[in-house]
């Protein structure tokens, strides 16, 4: 739709004296509804290019925008290897670590000494026993046993006690206690990490409680930590003494649990660990030195376990087979470390192993080089299984690095289309909302906003997938998106990624249709647009997008509107900008840099331009229109623009600032500002006019069109030989170019005194020649021909006279085009028809008839 399309209907007070076709300065007041219908066909809404946002050379945590400072943010560089795993928390019989002592109990070893009374336990002798106690099991208690650490006395000598006989055997009937008994003892013990703290005897253990564990009744150790609590370590009925006893109890003890391990083993676990997964352990030990087979083995691991459905059980052997991965973390091979990623994470980690696992996998991902290996491993379900099913809480941070992964595997087009196969929008979209039920006073919140950087930057990457798109509509992602930016306001690497997301997606109509109807986002952008004024890059997103949403949606434009405050943002923002680019320009010309290409403007220039389209929609509402043409500051500023900004400095810069005082021209208000400079822009115009660009030119001479209905600017138009440059432009051959032409002729064929200018430079032909090129292909482009020829010959004496030797040419073409069977066109889709019907017969065939007629009663003559 154009200019001039909704010109005021043919009238006709009488048959002798018929106005002519022209539209009145101050028209008589319309309903809402033929001024919005009105509006549509001769308003333009402006179009602009998306913000650009420059790839990364390197993948990077947070970017190098970022308005992250390196104290503030985790760490993205870090050495992982197998000490990074914790390879306690892989073991199922140990709930508390215990510290060495700081001094050295003597070991009690002859008969004779005063303490002695108490017979050691003896150890297993049976070497195939021994064999059988797994490497992690002896691994922990030879940790536990160095440097000759023993538990001293458990309990001092009461002197008013019975001694117990030293020739009497210590039983340890039962040692090994279920493994059902251990795991709710352990589940009540808290690990403890106090290097000082010290085994003590605890004095205020009873004397019957003594007594109970002297005849194994009790079958309790007891220890008291240092500066902690009590802890007790129970051995089913195990008879202790009260005498220092050796540190190779605890062997024997790693023995028993091992035995008990078995015991609770099925005969089909048991098989399935020695006949499937032990080779291939045995396999890795043997290959160490060999990367492709230590990855063929981890291959081979993998499937072996995914086939025993292994992963996600509570697996006997974990902790064995954990520690042996976790070993191989030490070897320098990205492939490799892939494979061990893939498993551990398989295997359902938590804690510190979570956390270095997701580091790992953080580093793979990292580099794009691995891209290949990547999309063949499959790691990405493993990630996403973690982002959905991990508490958020306790291992934000472990999640934080895991999504860092997931966004550096989004950069890659083949990832990127796997993720949404996979549903990663939904599983980000519900760790979203998780995190935007954690408060600002949560000690996690600014932990949060990090891992929210990552979540968003992969959203944003997801945008530009059709399929992604609809998936984020559907599983709501708008007000989520709001919510998570209301939230995070003073997080500007948040809100910035929020906004490149809504900036991408507003360019689509069904997703900037569902954005419009969010009502909060109005107040949000306007409240970031105050706070974050001299940030470009986030400014420029959210004024395209409110350029998106007032576009097309006049509920939109409404509502932006009534928001408080938000045209005084629009019109400081505009004169921030405007200051900006005016410092650039005279820097620029104090050092004599050459221009810069048009086609690329300045951040200056990029914001000014989305700020005016933003203006221009906004105009096409009726009432909001009529505010804005009302609003000096706002007139003030586009004039400003046409004044110091060339065309051939920023194209469309000057286009968008000519459109935007074209709409608020079609206000013919009380006290409209563009009315008050109306000579002064008209000034602005003419230099547009004289440019080599088509676009501007087309633009300056709508502008005129609506203008033209001032006697003052049509004097202007003669007197500048305006009129000899419109008649030229009927020669383009382009619709809307003849458009605007025809508008600003029609305006001028008012005036008696001026129509006989139409016949200079061939205007009469020109227009004809346009009503048979465009005619039946517009039809209100050809009533607005009709229209300035009925103006014409108001006063016509002889068709001789008024239109020469085009007369027979024209009458032609109008008998031609008012036969409806020969102009529209049946071949057409019903509903293109139908709309070409309803413009001929309401627009194009009342004032083709009255100008056919008037020249055949004036033919003869």
């Amino acid at each position: 739709a154009h200019l001039f399309r909704g010109m005021q209907a043919f009238k006709n007070k009488s048959a002798e004296k018929p106005e002519p076709f022209y539209r009145l300065s101050m028209p008589k007041q319309k309903t809402s509804s033929e001024i919005v219908n009105e509006a549509r066909n001769v308003l333009r809404t402006l179009r602009t290019r998306r913000p650009f946002t420059p790839t990364e050379d390197q993948r990077k945590f947070f970017g190098s925008g970022s308005s992250r400072t390196p104290e503030n943010r985790p760490p993205s560089v870090f050495s992982l290897h197998a000490s990074s795993f914790d390879l306690a928390e892989s073991r199922p019989v140990s709930g508390i670590r215990l510290s060495p002592l700081d001094h050295k109990p003597k070991l009690i070893t002859s008969t004779k000494d005063e303490d002695s009374s108490i017979s050691f336990p003896k150890l297993p002798v049976d070497p195939e026993e021994v064999r059988r106690v797994s490497n992690a099991r002896a691994d922990l208690f030879r940790r536990t046993s160095q440097e000759n650490f023993l538990l001293g006395k458990m309990f001092p000598s009461d002197q008013n006690e019975e001694k117990v006989n030293s020739e009497e055997p210590v039983m340890t009937n039962n040692l090994c206690r279920s493994n059902e008994n251990y795991l709710a003892e352990q589940r009540a013990h808290t690990p403890f990490n106090s290097g000082k703290s010290q085994l003590i005897y605890n004095e205020h253990i009873s004397k019957s409680e003594r007594e109970d564990i002297l005849k194994g009744t009790a079958g309790n150790f007891l220890f008291q930590l240092g500066g902690e609590r009590s802890v007790m370590l129970e051995y089913g009925n195990c008879v202790t003494s009260a005498q220092p006893f050796p540190s190779c109890l605890f062997e024997h003890v790693s023995m028993c649990l091992e035995e008990d391990t078995r015991e609770n083993e099925s005969e089909e676990e048991e098989n399935f660990w020695h006949i499937k997964i032990l080779p291939i352990l045995h396999e890795m030990e043997n290959v160490e030195e060999n990367i492709e087979n230590l990855c063929l083995a981890c291959t081979k691991l993998h499937q072996a376990l995914n086939e025993e459905n292994v992963f996600g059980k509570r697996f006997k052997r974990k902790s064995v087979l954990l520690k042996t991965l976790y070993k191989l973390v030490d070897i320098d091979s990205d492939p490799l470390r892939l494979k061990l990623a893939k498993i551990i994470l398989s295997m359902k980690v938590n804690g510190k192993n979570l956390l270095s696992v997701c580091k790992l996998a953080f580093k793979i991902c990292r580099n794009e080089k691995n891209d290949y290996i990547i999309q063949n491993d499959r790691l990405l379900d493993c990630l996403l299984e973690v982002l959905g099913t991990e508490d958020l809480q306790k291992n934000n941070e472990a999640l934080l690095y895991c999504m860092g992964a997931v966004k550096f595997m989004s950069g890659n087009a083949v990832l990127l289309n796997e993720m949404v196969n996979k549903q990663a929008v939904e599983t980000l979209l519900q760790l979203m909302k998780k995190i935007n039920n954690i408060k600002e006073n949560d000690t996690n919140f600014s932990n949060l906003g990090h891992l929210l950087v990552q979540l968003t930057a992969t959203l944003r990457n997801l945008a530009d997938l059709p399929q992604a798109r609809c998936q984020l509509v559907s599983n709501g992602a708008i007000p989520e998106l709001c919510v998570a930016l209301e939230q995070h306001v003073n997080d500007a690497d948040v809100c910035t990624y929020i906004v490149r997301i809504l900036s991408k997606l507003s360019s689509y109509n069904d997703f900037c249709a569902a954005l419009a109807d969010c009502s909060r986002c109005y107040v949000l952008f306007l409240a970031l647009l105050n706070k974050y004024q001299r940030k470009q890059d986030l400014i420029v997103r959210i004024v395209f997008i409110l350029g998106n949403l007032t576009a097309k949606n006049n509920h939109a434009r409404e509502q932006f509107f009534k928001e408080k405050g938000s045209v005084n943002t629009l019109i400081s923002l505009f004169q921030t900008y405007y200051k900006l680019d005016v410092n650039a320009e005279e820097e620029s010309c104090g050092k004599q840099e050459e221009k810069k290409n048009p086609k690329h403007p300045s951040e200056a220039e990029d914001v000014l331009m989305k700020l005016i389209r933003v203006l221009a929609n906004l105009s096409i509402h009726p009432s909001v229109g009529a505010a804005l043409a009302a609003a000096h500051p706002v007139a003030e500023l586009l004039v400003t623009v046409l004044e110091y900004k060339s065309i051939d400095d920023c194209e469309e810069l000057v286009i968008n600032a000519a459109a935007a005082i074209n709409n608020l021209s079609y206000y013919k208000v009380r006290g409209s500002a563009i009315e008050d400079k109306k000579l002064h822009i008209a000034e602005m115009l003419l230099k547009l006019l004289m440019s080599n660009s088509m676009d501007g030119v087309v633009e300056a001479v709508r502008v005129f069109g609506n203008l033209s209905q001032d006697h003052e600017i049509r004097d202007f138009i003669v007197q500048k030989k305006i009129y000899k440059f419109t008649i030229a432009l009927l020669d383009a051959k382009n619709q809307d170019v003849c458009y605007s032409a025809c508008g600003v002729l029609l305006n001028l064929t008012v005036d008696k005194n001026r129509r006989a200018l139409l016949k200079e430079e061939g205007g009469i032909g020109k227009l004809i020649d346009c009503l048979e090129d465009f005619g039946p292909a517009d039809w209100q482009l050809a009533c607005l021909i009709c229209k300035t020829l009925w103006n014409y010959s108001e006063n016509i004496i002889s068709t001789a006279s008024c239109f020469g030797e085009d007369t027979d040419m024209l009458l032609g073409l109008l008998t031609s085009l008012l036969d409806e069977e020969l102009s529209l066109d049946y071949s057409l889709d019903r509903g293109i028809r139908d709309y070409h019907k309803i413009y001929w017969e309401t627009e194009f065939k009342p004032v083709a008839e009255k100008l056919r007629d008037r020249i055949q009663s004036h033919h003869s003559s």
